[in-house]
Parts: C-alpha cells; structure tokens; sequence
C-alpha cells in the first residue's frame, strides 16, 4: 500500500502557498496540509516538512489571480483565517481545480471544496463586520487606545484596514487573547506585537494598572446611563441576541458587568 502524503508547514498564508507549489512542482498526492503542533491522524502518512520560500509563494499567487476572480481571491485568504481542521487541503483542491480550468471557479458549487472555501469565506467575513462594529477602545495610561478580542476566526488581519482609516490621528491597540498578538497603530502604520499579560493579577488590577482613572470612571457612568434609560418593559431579548449574539457583549461597556 503507496502511504498518504502530508505537508507540514509554518502555519503562514506564503506557507501554504508554498505547499501548493511543492504539489504542483514535485507532483506529489497529498491527503492533509498541517500547521505546526497538529496532531497527525494518519497513522501511516509520510510527513514532508516544506519551508516557506517567498518566491514560490508569489508565483502560485500571481497564477491563481491570473484566472481567479476578487472574490474567489478573498475566499481563499478568508479560508484559511478560518483556521478550521483541513481547510487547507481545501485551498489545495481549490486552487488546482481553477488552474485545471483556467477560469474563475468561485461559483462552481457543484465542487465539493469550491462550495466549502465560500461556506466558510462567508462566516469569516461575517466574524470580520461583527468585530469592526462592536470593537470598543478604553484610553491606557500611556494615551494608546486600547481592545482585547477574542474573535472565532483570525479576522485581526483584514480588520486592520478599517480601524486604520477610521481612527487615524491616534494610537491604538488590538489585541486578540485568543491568539496572543495584536496590532498597534503608531499614526504612522500598524505593527504586530505581543503582551505578556499577568497570570496573577486580577481583572480589575490589570484595569487599574492599564487604564486611565478617568476612562474607568467614564465607563461606569456610562453603564449607568445606559441602565437608567432602558425601558425594561420594551426589550425584546429574542431580537436584540439576533443582531447582537450573547458572544459580543463582552465588549460592550454597557453590558460588561466587569465595569462596575
């Protein structure tokens, strides 16, 4: 029995492209694309660990956005924000079935891997107008406005634009807990950074020593204002939880109990 082949990478979008351009270059079959740290559930794969090279990377993108559409572009980088098991492998089969056509495949739902890159490209996008429209900053002592996110999808990258136009003449922070990295905008352009947050301090020490006195005073009349003008008797919970899913409120000073 030929054992099944799996392409370990760094993780990185350039990474993965780098594998499609070892599948294509040493025409090897491959049944998963892993990350680091995956557990491998083949019991006999052979695992080939591809490096990633710039170079190649550029040139299987350069090829796909000769046939693919914007759309099908952003599905594929949408796609592996994801993060979900396998996907890879679905970019892999993507990406081959448009360059055996070579034409754009994004409406082609008849392809079982077409079909599950824009399922899943939609839900991320999806993560990525929720996270831009309930991201809410509290003022550092250092004067950096700064958020914590903990998004189901990797969406820190393509929400960067927005912030970035939107709240241009100040520094600010994002960081997203789940993934421990973040995005600081210095006026001038963002940058990756990381945070060693304390693991014994409690959440209103870390508050205390983070923030500014006067935004913790401004959160809590704001929680206060915002109690005093609701009209119990006209929630609709049902309605509300539809266009605002439980999961977000966290970063809503006004739902946060943490702020009081």
């Amino acid at each position: 029995m030929k054992p099944t082949t799996c392409l370990i990478y760094d993780g990185t979008f350039k990474g993965l492209l780098t594998c499609v351009y070892t599948v294509f270059e040493e025409k090897i079959l491959v049944n998963n694309i892993l990350p680091p740290g995956t557990p491998q559930t083949e019991m006999f794969a052979e695992n080939i660990e591809v490096l990633t090279d710039e170079g190649k990377a550029k040139r299987v993108w350069k090829g796909f956005i000769k046939y693919a559409t914007q759309r099908g572009q952003n599905a594929v980088y949408y796609a592996y924000l994801s993060e979900i098991p396998k996907i890879e492998l679905d970019i892999l089969r993507y990406m081959q079935h448009t360059f055996n056509c070579k034409t754009s495949v994004d409406g082609d739902f008849t392809n079982t891997h077409v079909l599950k890159i824009a399922q899943t490209a939609k839900k991320v996008g999806r993560e990525k107008h929720r996270m831009e429209a309930f991201v809410r900053f509290q003022l550092t002592k250092d004067n950096i406005y700064f958020s914590n996110i903990e998004p189901d999808f990797n969406v820190l990258p393509i929400i960067e634009k927005h912030f970035t136009s939107r709240y241009s003449d100040q520094q600010w922070i994002i960081y997203d807990l789940k993934r421990n990295f973040g995005l600081y905008y210095d006026l001038e352009k963002p940058k990756i950074i990381h945070i060693n947050f304390s693991e014994n301090s409690t959440l209103s020490e870390e508050k205390e020593h983070l923030f500014d006195t006067s935004e913790i005073e401004f959160q809590k009349l704001w929680k206060k204002y915002f109690e005093a003008t609701t009209i119990k008797s006209r929630i609709n919970t049902r309605l509300h939880k539809q266009h605002m899913p439980k999961r977000y409120w966290r970063y809503l000073s006004e739902k946060n109990p943490l702020h009081n």
